[in-house]
């Protein structure tokens, strides 16, 4: 299906080289502010930059259809639309007989027959995503209403690592003023050149992009099965590209002890904290007033101009593909606004469900 969250409810629609893609967000109360320059800011933060992304260069005009009047929510789903421009689908039609290696035409094609539109990797593209960081937008301002706000940055890109423990401050002042949305500007640097050499290879890189979230109050969740990292974890998942996603020290926390990995509470001017993180604010499935704390990783494109192995459907033979055309070597930075949209649209919904938004 095509439609994720339960209160707040988020059904995408379109396709990469139809005529427009869009999204439908049904569950805004009531007089939210919809700021369509808001929305078109953070949409345009997705876009490719420069030398570093993708030729295909969209203008990804916003339009609001429906569901807001005079700058505010009325209460009826918001609709989202954005046209596509520029789609030359000359060279995915070959695609229909040797597929890509690390594209979804070979499972596509196997489910859907000769119905699956394969231009641009269809509802499979990552072009998908654009009208989630819109709706992201209007699940950011209710989150806003109860002192919540997030933020991301890319935290590893191939082998260059941001070893630093960044603070929300640092990732919401530095991450939006460099094209790898870095929170330093010297590992900025190196990021780009990671990029570039793997450009200039004809391949592609990946990495990791880690998400902050401030102010969220204690028990957002729905346990059992609904759990705050479960709900996220599932849109996360859903971002082409994605092969992981930890909470916390992750991973890390099958080599610790538990004397080691519990977050100690202690009480802070009146508050309950922890004196650790380990846990990425959260216990039992619900947040637990600490910073909601992830990391997402990313494959590297898989769209690459090297000359790959790959297999004649027709013949049913090995063969080689090399992939022409406009694509990403990183697809990581372009990823970070994504993740904070998703994140977004995930924490309203539970916030809706757990009437902490009225």
């Amino acid at each position: 299906m095509n439609t994720i969250g339960t209160a707040l409810r988020v059904t995408i629609f379109g396709s990469s080289h139809g005529p427009g893609i869009g999204c439908v967000l049904d569950g805004v109360p009531a007089g939210i502010e919809v700021d369509l320059d808001d929305l078109q800011r953070e949409v345009d933060l997705r876009r490719p930059s420069g030398a570093l992304g993708t030729p295909r260069q969209e203008a990804d005009r916003v339009e609001l259809l429906a569901g807001t009047k005079d700058g505010s929510s009325t209460g009826a789903p918001i609709v989202i639309f954005i046209a596509n421009g520029d789609t030359d689908s000359s060279k995915y039609e070959k695609f229909k007989v040797v597929p890509r290696p690390g594209h979804a035409d070979l499972t596509a094609l196997r489910k859907y027959g000769a119905s699956h539109d394969i231009r641009g990797g269809g509802q499979f593209s990552g072009r998908m995503t654009a009208p989630l960081v819109a709706a992201g937008a209007v699940a950011k301002e209710m989150l806003r209403s109860l002192g919540v706000q997030t933020a991301a940055y890319t935290q590893r890109l191939g082998k260059v690592v941001d070893e630093e423990d960044r603070t929300f401050k640092e990732v919401r002042r530095a991450a939006r003023e460099n094209p790898v949305r870095a929170a330093d500007p010297a590992i900025a640097l190196d990021m780009i050149h990671e990029i570039m050499e793997a450009k200039e290879e004809g391949d592609s890189v990946g990495g990791v992009v880690r998400c902050l979230t401030l102010g969220l109050p204690i028990g957002v969740g729905e346990p059992f099965f609904d759990t705050l990292e479960g709900e996220l974890a599932k849109m996360i998942f859903a971002i082409p590209g994605v092969k992981g996603v930890e909470f916390g020290v992750g991973f890390r926390a099958a080599e610790m002890r538990g004397s080691e990995h519990n977050d100690i509470f202690t009480v802070v001017n009146g508050d309950i904290q922890t004196v650790t993180n380990n846990a990425g604010g959260v216990l039992g499935g619900l947040s637990n007033s600490m910073p909601l704390d992830f990391k997402v990783a990313f494959k590297p494109t898989a769209s690459i101009s090297m000359e790959q192995r790959s297999v004649d459907l027709e013949r049913m033979e090995d063969t080689t593909i090399k992939v022409e055309g406009r694509h990403d070597p990183c697809i990581v930075p372009r990823a970070v606004v994504v993740v904070e949209a998703a994140t977004a649209l995930v924490l309203a919904d539970l916030c809706l469900r757990g009437d902490f938004i009225a």
